[in-house]
């Protein structure tokens, strides 16, 4: 819950360690003073991330704290899914008591 200098690229700096770091945490040098002009803040809440993606399974090794950002590329996957899922069983359940007549005017547009 603190205000975090990155670059919008996902290179941010670290002020307990004085240095800039990957989107990888890993620690990185910058070169050029362009670089420096693009530097943003923001306001940065950690979540806690399941890394399994399972919600059930709430063991501490399955639990990181990520940013939200972070958190946000972990379960990019998972979201894809879910929303391809959601979109399917729509149809499918559409298909399913769906008036004949009403799909084919829907299909003919």
């Amino acid at each position: 819950m603190r205000r975090v200098a990155h670059l919008g690229d996902g290179r941010w700096w670290d002020a307990e360690a004085a240095c800039w770091r990957s989107a990888r945490g890993k620690r990185i040098t910058l070169k050029g003073d362009l670089i420096l002009k693009s530097v943003r803040t923001t306001y940065v809440v950690l979540a806690c991330a399941h890394l399994d993606h399972d919600p059930g399974n709430s063991m501490p090794g399955n639990l990181a704290a990520l940013c939200q950002r972070c958190h946000m590329i972990h379960d990019a996957a998972e979201h894809r899914w879910q929303r391809w899922w959601n979109v399917f069983r729509q149809r499918a359940i559409r298909d399913l008591y769906e008036d004949p007549r009403v799909t084919r005017e829907r299909c003919a547009r």
